[in-house]
């Protein structure tokens, strides 16, 4: 394989987890085969003349101390890389969504750019699961506090509420119409009826787990199952969730197979899946994680089949 020219757009490299971060061993990755990297953030990109350019900084990485090199700035248009990813964690906020617009201006026939600019502005990773119905919990979009109550009493008296623009389990909440303060988080969470927030049906398997299934162009690679604390409802690593080791199951592949031909039109190559149970909860396409710690839990380099994929698909565009 010839030697890569990769630009990784993404969050500060010194504030980085090098034992949790899968973005760093998909680099390490490539730069074990001896592709270039390239490091820039959000703010580094810019449009002349209808071309998106970056400033860019060579990047080293090492798991050592220090774990990185950056090299002297450059300057240049980003159709020249092999192959841009879009590796910036979330929020998706206005920031990130005008970067896509810049990153959609990149000429994807000459350049590889995981995960497409479009696909990202299309998979909101709450509402994006809602095109698979029969794959998720009895589930409501809104902001009426009334309807919302409704459907929580159509549930049996339990709903999580989420916030469409929350990652980490950040604004998510457990109702019950027992608890005095439920018509004060709908409140919050709603702002008083001004912003859609989903509802879903309760589902008490979390107690065993929520599991990541990290999905390459539609396929699973492995998955982990992150255990919530007895005080908590959600597994979320960010909150404490633990990390066990899982398999990835018939019920799991059949899942990823009703999904993997939109994420594939949708240029959705690389994403995270979360699975409660039997049901799809979450479709995660904005810096997808999950891959070290798969790594650890089972012996495998998960993200040798991924640098691979980048390869295949940048031989493709080579090759016309």
């Amino acid at each position: 394989m010839a030697k890569l020219k990769i630009g990784v757009v993404m969050d500060p490299v010194d504030k980085i987890n090098i034992d949790k971060d899968t973005t760093f061993v998909l680099m390490l990755e490539a730069q074990r085969r001896g592709h270039e990297l390239y490091f820039m953030e959000l703010d580094d990109m810019f449009v002349r003349g209808g071309t998106v350019h970056g400033r860019y900084r060579r990047l080293s990485l090492a798991r050592a101390t220090p774990y990185y090199q950056l090299g002297a700035f450059a300057t240049g248009a980003l159709d020249d890389f092999d192959s841009v990813w879009m590796r910036k964690d979330p929020p998706f906020d206005m920031k990130f969504f005008f970067a896509s617009h810049l990153l959609s201006l990149i000429d994807q026939r000459k350049c590889f750019v995981l995960n497409n600019p479009k696909g990202l502005r299309e998979a909101n990773e709450k509402l994006y699961a809602l095109r698979f119905p029969e794959q998720i919990p009895q589930t409501m979009v809104s902001s009426n506090m009334d309807r919302l109550k409704a459907f929580m009493s159509e549930l049996g008296g339990e709903m999580i509420v989420k916030p469409l623009d929350g990652c980490g389990g950040s604004g998510v909440f457990y109702l019950n119409e027992q608890d005095r303060n439920t018509n004060s988080i709908l409140e919050a969470a709603t702002d008083n009826g001004r912003r859609l927030v989903m509802g879903q049906r309760y589902l008490p398997e979390i107690r065993q787990g929520d599991k990541r299934i990290v999905v390459l162009n539609g396929e699973p690679l492995g998955a982990v199952l992150r255990v919530p604390l007895e005080s908590e409802t959600r597994g979320n690593i960010h909150v404490g969730g633990t990390c066990v080791k899982t398999e990835v199951t018939a019920r799991d592949q059949e899942i990823c197979a009703a999904l993997a031909p939109l994420l594939r039109t949708d240029g959705l190559y690389f994403v995270g899946l979360d699975v409660i149970g039997s049901f799809l909860t979450e479709v995660n396409v904005t810096s997808p994680t999950g891959i070290q710690e798969i790594n650890t839990l089972n012996g495998v380099c998960l993200e040798s089949q991924v640098i691979d994929f980048v390869e295949r698909q940048v031989e493709n565009l080579a090759s016309g």
